[in-house]
């Protein structure tokens, strides 16, 4: 399978897997949160309850763990790919 071809098709691919790695990431974050907050769900910026500190260590902690499991699953399907057509996906 050429390069071009290759790239075509890991596109949609690639599109379905950022879907489930945002739910996936959505999901660990919200449990992370129960244990690590007071609260069962996390602050939103324009929340007037909660302080500057609460609302950006949560807005850190969502950024950490969304980029860890988009980079995770991204690694995971380029070497998916790889295995099914020999080639890196770019």
């Amino acid at each position: 399978m050429s390069g071009k071809v290759s790239k075509l098709a890991y596109k949609p691919v690639g599109l379905l897997l950022g879907i489930g790695a945002g739910t996936v990431a959505g999901f660990v974050f919200k449990e992370v949160w129960k244990l690590a907050g007071n609260d069962d769900d996390a602050p939103n910026a324009t929340d007037e309850d909660r302080g500057w500190t609460e609302i950006l260590v949560a807005a850190a902690l969502q950024g950490a763990i969304f980029s860890l499991v988009k980079a995770a699953v991204d690694r995971g399907g380029a070497v998916g790919v790889r295995k099914l057509t020999g080639q890196w996906p770019n």
